[in-house]
């Protein structure tokens, strides 16, 4: 498995939109693209307007076909309302979650 971290800033107004489009893009995403297996977002407690959003996908090769120029026309939404500050991307090695 991989995954991208992506970093962004959220005004503090455009939260609720920002979460709501998220929801619509990530599962837009995990339906239409192949290799994507859905995010997970987290909303930082001590800096309320920093969010990471934690994409999992089957492999780094499904995720540069999806990331291409790296800004995909189905994140256009989340970049009116944040912004993006850093993409980070790691090979998951083990998931031990329940």
């Amino acid at each position: 498995m991989f995954r991208v971290i992506y970093q962004w800033q959220v005004p503090t107004e455009n939260m609720t939109e920002f979460h709501a489009t998220w929801q619509i893009t990530t599962d837009e995403i995990h339906r239409s693209v192949d290799g994507a297996l859905g995010s997970f977002m987290l909303q930082s407690t001590d800096q309320p307007d920093k969010v990471l959003t934690i994409a999992k996908w089957r492999s780094r090769e499904d995720w540069l076909n999806f990331w291409d120029n790296s800004n995909p026309e189905k994140m256009q939404r989340m970049r009116e309302l944040a912004k993006r500050i850093s993409v980070e991307t790691f090979d998951e090695v083990e998931d031990r979650t329940r």
